[in-house]
């Protein structure tokens, strides 16, 4: 077993590390992935915890560590080797990282704050501690049906724990819905009028600065209730677009973590602005920034956890971007169609993940459209979506 006592950390104060530094992520996928590459480029070394042999980041960085999650002896190997640890999903051992960071590991954020985002319920009890706005909602130990009927249709439940990407979330129109409901610890929420969805990358600083992204504008698969494509700017007025940057970075303070928060949050019909849900990483919203931004949401990310100076949030040119995910029925090892006319057409940058096995919506890469026009940049996103599929090897 590594000897922690042996690694280099000598303080919890980001700003005392001095580079090169020895960079771990837990979780090996693609957002990791780019966060390897990114700190790359300021000469860390960087090695990753993940279940899958040769994960996306795992392709690109120094070393893998080939592990779970929630293996108490995987995360303290790759704490021991390593200055400073993050991670690029939530559903992590909290309990493990607490008890790093109380032998000296220097975690950002701070698994206490994890762990509070875990559990959507204390999540949205944290935001009403902080008078953020956001939906009605109550907590349910078990669904019951009474407990919906109390509350009123329609309404959305959510699973208190797991639940990412559309899953363990279900939209309860009216009592012939009620089936669709989920077992397990949950939450209710008033089902709002919806205009629409936004997001806004927000980035903390050690010494509490906090930057503020423009806000993008996200448009959702109702197949798999995950984003499909995003724009930023988003389609808003520039007064509206002042007050969600406001409360996005008042949600991030609230959070009192360091690093790259993505803050989803709802636009009503009735102009109201809602805080929805917070993921302390960088986030599928904020992958334009690479190409769109001075500085994009993974060098944003690196520079805040290693007490760097944060980098400027101007987008230089508005973008449109498509989540490129395994087409329905896709099995097996993905094969990429119309990559070729794709990259023919202006503007176009494509990012492929190098995941070695697609699922039907399965996130396989992204694309992003650069154009001074926005309706233009939309225009050729939406072409895209019609080129670029990613189907199975035995898919037709």
């Amino acid at each position: 077993m590594p000897d922690l006592a042996r690694s280099r950390w000598t303080t919890q104060d980001a700003r005392t590390l001095s580079p090169p530094l020895r960079l771990g992520i837990v979780g090996g996928g693609q957002l990791a992935k780019m966060l390897a590459m990114e700190a790359k480029k300021l000469g860390f070394t960087v090695q990753v915890l993940d279940p899958t042999s040769a994960s996306p980041a795992g392709q690109v960085c120094d070393r893998q560590i080939v592990g779970g999650f929630f293996e108490g002896d995987k995360l303290r190997e790759l704490a021991a080797g390593s200055d400073l640890l993050t991670y690029d999903l939530e559903h992590i051992d909290t309990l493990s990282l607490q008890a790093l960071e109380a032998e000296g590991a220097l975690i950002h954020p701070a698994p206490r704050l994890l762990e509070t985002l875990q559990d959507k319920l204390r999540q949205k009890e944290l935001f009403a501690e902080a008078g953020l706005p956001q939906a009605p909602f109550i907590r349910l130990d078990q669904f019951n049906e009474e407990a919906a009927r109390a509350f009123g249709f329609p309404l959305v439940q959510k699973l208190r724990r797991g639940g990412y990407d559309g899953r363990g979330v279900a939209v309860l129109r009216d009592e012939a819905d009620l089936g669709k409901a989920l077992d397990g610890p949950c939450l209710l929420e008033r089902c709002v009028a919806v205009d629409k969805e936004l997001a806004v990358m927000v980035a903390c600083a050690a010494d509490g600065e906090v930057r503020a992204y423009p806000v993008a504008e996200m448009l959702f698969d109702p197949r798999s209730n995950a984003l499909d494509l995003l724009l930023a700017p988003a389609r808003i007025s520039t007064e509206l677009a002042e007050r969600a940057r406001e409360l996005a970075a008042r949600t991030a303070r609230a959070c009192g973590g360091v690093g790259i928060f993505g803050v989803e949050m709802f636009l009503t019909q009735q102009g109201e602005l809602l805080v929805n849900e917070v993921a302390p990483r960088p986030h599928n919203s904020g992958h334009y920034t690479i190409e769109a931004c001075l500085t994009s949401q993974y060098a944003q990310h690196l520079r805040a956890i290693a007490g760097l100076p944060l980098g400027a949030v101007d987008q230089h040119t508005p973008a449109a971007m498509i989540n490129l995910v395994g087409e329905p029925g896709a099995q097996g090892r993905p094969r990429v169609v119309g990559l070729a006319e794709a990259l023919a057409l202006p503007g176009v940058s494509v990012h492929l993940y190098g995941k070695r096995e697609v699922r039907p919506f399965r996130k396989m890469g992204h694309a992003v459209v650069l154009d001074p026009n926005p309706e233009k940049a939309l225009e050729i996103a939406l072409q895209l979506k019609n080129i670029l599929k990613i189907h199975g090897e035995d898919q037709t």
